[in-house]
């Protein structure tokens, strides 16, 4: 029996990575051959594969959309994918490795060959480095975001201007709360733009980053110059390190301890200071303009909002909407984060409810997936929902978009305020009209439910 090998992993490490590392074990045992699947989640690399496994492996199947130990399946046939290939495709996935036509890894990448028979949605090498090295930041950002934001949210139990020691609302503890959750929402763009560069060039690069992302936030630019910070220095790095590789082994401490760190922090540190200002102009005018489309038209943004959150479920799409309203939440806006919120948590409700009322449409597999996802729709896991969208994206991903759509107009029509950037129902104590959210979410997910229901039925009876 042929012994294959695959590692899953997403940006924040939470369902995308196991999702796909089931379906890849399940893909297997349908194909009759062995696999062993390496997991790298949010608390780690867990099954982790062996030199001695990775040796005996016919083929390996890395379905990452973040960075992972390639090295090691050096002269080994590896087929490298993004982690949504790995739920959504990973029959094709799986027979593919079993053909005996993967190209070995060598020094450059060698990705997935697109054939008409597996129609998988390739992506070049560049496009897919880019998006891990973003993603990379954007996964470590997120902690950081979270935990300031509540800790922030928590505060405002005693008052909105409990921090305030000139205010009648002044608590010490509240006080406190806030300054320590800001502290933590202050390192969002640094810890953005450090992590870019590491995952680009490792530790040479991450100096660099640091430097860069407090630039960005000194100088107003931003999250828009965090990126650009975190790829220059990422990339600056890299040619450095390049660039002196010839070097004597000797110098090798002078080289990683004091040159790349000078050369990189000056020369990163100048550009992204004499970008600070246009780039400022350019985050001010975007944040402006979301903030000023709240207020003149909710609906258009409550349709945006719910497409981007619903599109791909925790992916890029959703990933831009989510960080958005974090960055308005740390600008003390409070009304943009209740509706993604509300776009994110509606998907997994939809599923849930619509098995709820249409069980005899689903098998008893769907059924206890589906009502599974109560759970991670109330507390914001909108991945719950990919398995369902995956089977029949035509139909349902276009279903899950309208009813997070009006789930996020009905939420800025209402004039929610969400403080903290996740949690789900678990933050109701923070949330200015509570229930007002809660009517608004259910509202959009069992329209979702409904039209879910009505289209499967019409779908089958039309085989």
């Amino acid at each position: 029996m042929k012994k294959l090998l695959a590692v899953t992993g997403c940006p924040t490490g939470i369902a995308h990575t196991f999702m796909a590392a089931e379906a890849l074990k399940q893909a297997a045992k349908d194909n009759a051959v062995e696999i062993k699947v390496e997991t790298n989640g949010a608390v780690g690399v867990e099954d982790e594969l062996t030199p001695q496994e990775i040796i005996k492996a016919d083929c390996i199947i890395v379905a990452c959309d973040k960075d992972v130990n390639m090295d090691r399946f050096e002269g080994k046939p590896v087929i490298d994918v993004s982690v949504s290939d790995g739920i959504s495709k990973a029959d094709a996935l799986i027979k593919k490795a079993l053909s005996g036509t993967v190209k070995i890894y060598g020094n450059e990448k060698d990705f997935l060959e697109i054939s008409s028979d597996a129609s998988f949605d390739g992506k070049s090498s560049v496009g897919h480095d880019i998006y891990k090295h973003l993603m990379a930041g954007v996964s470590n950002m997120i902690p950081f975001v979270v935990a300031g934001g509540v800790l922030v949210a928590i505060s405002f139990l005693w008052g909105i201007y409990s921090f305030d020691p000139n205010s009648d609302q002044y608590n010490p503890v509240a006080a406190m709360l806030k300054s320590i959750g800001g502290a933590s929402m202050g390192l969002m763009v640094p810890v953005l733009t450090a992590y870019i560069a590491n995952s680009i060039a490792n530790r040479p690069g991450l100096v660099a980053g640091f430097v860069a992302g407090t630039i960005a936030l000194s100088t107003g630019s931003g999250f828009i110059g965090g990126i650009i910070g975190g790829f220059m220095a990422g990339y600056f790095a890299k040619w450095m390190v390049k660039m002196l590789s010839g070097l004597p082994r000797e110098l090798e401490g002078f080289k990683s301890i004091f040159l790349i760190p000078l050369v990189t922090v000056a020369v990163i540190g100048i550009i992204m200071t004499l970008l600070g200002g246009p780039v400022s102009l350019v985050n001010k005018y975007m944040m402006d303009f979301l903030s000023n489309l709240q207020n003149s038209n909710p609906i258009l943004l409550g349709i945006v909002i719910g497409c981007m959150s619903a599109f791909d479920m925790g992916g890029p799409v959703n990933k831009a909407a989510y960080v958005t309203g974090t960055l308005l939440l740390g600008q003390g806006n409070f009304y943009f984060m209740a509706g993604v919120s509300a776009a994110c948590i509606t998907p997994p409700l939809v599923i849930a409810i619509a098995v709820s009322i249409f069980p005899k449409k689903f098998t008893k597999d769907e059924k206890a997936a589906g009502l599974v996802n109560y759970i991670l729709g109330c507390t914001h896991i909108t991945e719950g929902a990919i398995p369902f969208a995956a089977r029949s994206p035509f139909t349902v991903i276009p279903i899950l978009m309208i009813a997070s759509s009006i789930s996020a107009v009905l939420t800025y029509i209402m004039k929610v305020q969400v403080p903290a950037p996740h949690g789900g129902f678990l933050i109701l104590a923070l949330v200015n009209k509570p229930f007002t959210w809660v009517a608004c979410i259910l509202i959009g997910s069992v329209i979702g439910a409904l039209i879910y229901g009505i289209t499967k039925k019409l779908n089958r009876s039309m085989k």
